[in-house]
């Protein structure tokens, strides 16, 4: 799992550095316009890229049992919801731009949901490499095509093509990954028996509910924000926002790409679902749980610093995002694994739920501001996520005094770097500017995180530390024993897509 961590991590951040250079170069050549064009547009095709991509995958991956007739079967319908999205898309096209009084956005949405039946035809064959634990295959597909995509959109953008290099650079790469994933893993198609596909379907319904309704609640934050407080405030939430959320999407999105495959492997095994929870929870409460308290301490230096004093209104939300930053990182695992165990009936219901609450909360907090509805956050989310904590420690049997074992090191540590943080800053001196003060508080921040770990929690770090080194043996064995020690149980039969 490490390794294909490794490799999920290794494709992002390989390209990152060209993702922003090229951001910034496109951004030279069009006008906020077309971005704005793209992005109302974004708003109908980001929810109907969701339902194209999950459900069909998810069960791929969890159902162990599928026979190669109930692949081909499902590959059919992989493609027919692709299609079935692209006229829904048509349909909907000149309803939207008539919506936002932009009549180019019917030809962009149009264009772009043929992406849908594109990557409809690689649903079931990335599903599969997934299954088979070929993270480092898709790993590099998924490089060709960021780095394709960025090319290719700065091309159009320099040939004059306007927004729509927006969209002919997507739609390119979609073609690109599509095309690479078939030439690795072809599964057939076979008319589908949706009678006998009950339980796969239904099992992609809980899933797809599941993300709509994630989908729902996680953007209606910025939603409540634009309409009832308008532009600036939107602006400085949006911005605490991205900031708070980047140790998630850094950490936690990383990890998550990768468990359903393996929390799938091992479904079977209550000991090897617990220490693979385990042990992924302590991994991120590593990396997250000192990330959230710093922003809590450097936020009102942070932002100053670094945006200027015109963003001081980002400052009081980051903190109260910053708080929940290690929580909502340690709970991104906690619906993979109980969709891995065939329990994706429970997490719909539990996330409808919370598409109901915690709308209503950001509402109610909005009277307050920006701030308000941060506290919303605070304060509703963690109470939707006991029922999935409750369900997990019943059904692989946990304890809380175990998870909370796992967890302690970081939060102590992270307790100790913290008290000594707020001393240093005190001790400072004022003449010091402030990104010097900014440089030397995250410095020694790290140096005060790592040094209570040492202190009080060596045998923990001596452990990830064997971890490692195992790892780097692994890695220096003979092609055929890694690939066999990698190899997942035989599966009867047939030899989750990334959202």
């Amino acid at each position: 799992m490490i390794r294909a961590v490794a490799w999920n991590a290794g494709a992002k951040w390989a390209t990152q550095v060209f993702t922003w250079v090229a951001t910034f170069l496109v951004a030279r050549l069009l006008r906020p316009y077309d971005y704005g064009l793209v992005g109302m547009a974004g708003i109908y095709l980001g929810l109907a890229a969701l339902i194209s991509q999950i459900g069909i995958a998810d069960a791929v991956i969890t159902l162990r049992d599928l026979g190669r007739r109930q692949l081909a079967e499902l590959n059919t319908v992989a493609l027919l919801l692709g299609i079935a999205l692209v006229l829904v898309s048509s349909g909907l096209a000149f309803p939207i731009a008539r919506f936002f009084a932009a009549p180019p956005l019917r030809a962009i949405i149009i264009a772009v949901s043929t992406t849908y039946v594109i990557n409809g035809l690689q649903v079931i064959p990335r599903a599969l490499l997934q299954k088979e634990l070929r993270f480092k295959l898709l790993a590099s597909i998924e490089t060709v095509r960021a780095l394709a995509q960025m090319f290719l959109t700065l091309l159009f953008a320099w040939l004059g093509f306007g927004y729509w290099s927006l969209v002919y650079g997507p739609i390119t790469g979609s073609v690109i990954s599509t095309v690479l994933t078939l030439c690795w893993r072809r599964h057939g198609f076979a008319v589908p028996q949706l009678g006998q596909l009950y339980r796969e379907l239904r099992f992609s319904g809980h899933v797809s509910l599941s993300g709509i309704a994630w989908y729902i609640y996680s953007n209606a934050d910025f939603l409540v924000a634009g309409r009832m407080l308008g532009e600036a405030p939107l602006g400085n939430y949006s911005l605490a926002w991205t900031i708070s959320s980047a140790p998630i999407e850094k950490v936690g999105n990383l990890i998550t790409g990768v468990t359903p495959a393996f929390f799938s492997a091992v479904q079977t095994s209550h000991a090897e679902l617990r220490r693979y929870f385990l042990r992924l929870s302590e991994a991120i409460a590593y990396l997250t749980v000192p990330a959230s308290f710093g922003i809590v301490i450097l936020a009102d230096l942070l932002i100053p610093t670094l945006l200027g004093p015109k963003w001081s209104g980002v400052i009081s939300p980051l903190r109260i995002l910053g708080a929940l930053v290690a929580f909502r990182s340690l709970t991104t695992i906690l619906p993979k694994l109980l969709i891995a165990i065939n329990d994706a009936k429970f997490v719909m219901w539990i996330t409808v739920v919370s598409a109901v609450i915690l709308p209503a909360a950001f509402l109610c907090g909005s009277h307050w501001g920006t701030i308000g509805i941060a506290i919303a956050w605070l304060v509703s989310y963690p109470p939707v996520t006991v029922p999935f904590y409750y369900r997990i420690f019943q059904r692989v049997e946990i304890t809380p005094r175990e998870y909370l074992s796992v967890i302690a090191p970081a939060l102590t540590s992270s307790a100790v770097m913290s008290l000594l943080l707020v001393l240093l800053r005190s001790l400072l001196p004022a003449y010091l500017s402030s990104l010097l003060k900014l440089i030397l508080v995250a410095t020694c921040g790290v140096l005060f995180y790592i040094g209570a770990l040492v202190m009080f929690y060596r045998r923990h770090l001596s452990r990830v530390s064997e971890m490692f080194r195992l790892l780097h043996k692994k890695h220096e064995t003979p092609d055929k024993t890694t690939e066999k020690a990698v190899e997942p149980a035989p599966v009867v039969g047939a030899t989750r897509s990334e959202v």
